[in-house]
């Protein structure tokens, strides 16, 4: 294995919950063994995941789990912080009392077999730090954790799409505090992910060209959008960029998803997109003129799982419905029924604000 390729070291260690669910540990060198710790928790029926059914309009999957109307919502304290470690006394999702990067199966999931998953990945014990926090040490593992999750999601019978995303901030709806992302696999494509596909098969057929790579290399030639470049990396707002704030992060080389990354790209990657996110914390100042943290959804695009991903090329897209310190974009009319969205701000001026707050 050449340098370029080998992967930053992390040992991989299976254990299961006391419901049956399974759990991951990412530990860095010279961690213990975590799995010795069991789930004390008494045995608890596991929900059930979602049905899919299609809109006959449109074609357009929705997902219909119940059984998550009753998932922990807003559990008050540290004490109560169910991705926090287990304490004598004091059990939660993570039985070890100590741990690295952790993944486990969702307890209130909205997908699942066959075909199907949802995963929670908690970033740190730390119940304040988010990716933004990381070292690079520890946001290496984060980055081992979605290629080990994405390789073997995808490599299950009736996945089609492997999805790596975030949301941050009660703003966006997220109902515990504690830093955490997830990862769901999907039985069919998403409709975002089936329409760029399209527009990249029409583009293909009609020049022979790479419409991702076309978009890439012209954010970089105009440089306009661009917030920042480096070796395998850029960042730039997209050219007809939606949300109030909306970032794209891509790599230079032409690669469908996260295990395909090499080594350099994912160590680089490790520094900048911690970076990145720390600079969307200070778009907007607070009432004290501090920095007020963005709320946000990050997303990883990886290609579908088949032929069809060797069209694609990887790209993270973070946005943040906050348009104002005290306001929110909410979608109305245009953008909820027509799907047609209505910007209170240009691509430019984003761009623009997050230059100015430095790197």
């Amino acid at each position: 294995m050449s340098p370029a390729d080998r992967p930053h070291p992390v040992r991989r260690a299976v254990t299961t919950l006391a419901d049956g669910r399974r759990l991951i540990y990412f530990d860095e060198p010279g961690a213990p063994d975590r799995t010795a710790a069991r789930d004390t928790r008494p045995p608890a029926p596991f929900p059930a995941a979602g049905t899919v059914r299609h809109d006959v309009r449109t074609g357009a999957p929705v997902v219909f789990a119940p059984a998550r109307a009753d998932r922990t919502f807003d559990p008050a304290g540290v004490a109560a912080d169910p991705l926090a470690p287990s304490t004598p006394g004091s059990p939660t999702e993570i039985p070890a009392e100590d741990f690295d990067v952790v993944v486990f199966d969702n307890r209130f999931p909205a997908l699942g077999p066959p075909g199907g998953a949802a995963e929670v990945l908690v970033y740190s014990p730390d119940p304040v730090a988010g990716l933004a926090d990381l070292g690079a040490r520890r946001m290496a593992t984060v980055i081992e954790a979605w290629v080990d999750r994405t390789t073997e999601l995808a490599a299950r019978d009736g996945v089609r799409e492997v999805f790596c995303f975030e949301n941050r901030g009660p703003e966006i709806g997220v109902t515990l505090a504690h830093p955490h992302g997830q990862i769901y696999a999907y039985p069919f494509l998403t409709p975002d992910t089936a329409a760029v596909l399209g527009r990249i098969r029409a583009h293909r057929d009609a020049t022979g060209g790479d419409l991702l790579g076309e978009a890439l290399a012209a954010e970089l030639a105009s440089g306009r959008r661009v917030i920042a470049r480096g070796t395998h990396w850029a960042a730039y707002v997209p050219y007809a960029a939606r949300w109030p704030v909306e970032v794209e992060v891509a790599p230079l080389r032409a690669v469908p998803d996260l295990p395909s990354l090499h080594h350099d790209e994912r160590a680089e990657l490790a520094e900048f997109y911690p970076a990145l996110l720390r600079r969307l914390d200070r778009f907007f100042p607070g009432d004290d003129g501090r920095p007020l943290p963005l709320p946000y959804v990050a997303s990883w695009h990886q290609g579908p799982v088949g032929a069809d991903g060797g069209l694609w090329r990887l790209h993270l897209r973070v946005f943040s419905v906050r348009r104002a310190p005290d306001r929110l974009k909410y979608l109305a009319a245009s953008e909820s029924a027509r799907g047609v969205w209505i910007s209170d701000t240009t691509p430019e001026q984003i761009a623009d604000r997050l230059r100015e707050v430095g790197p």
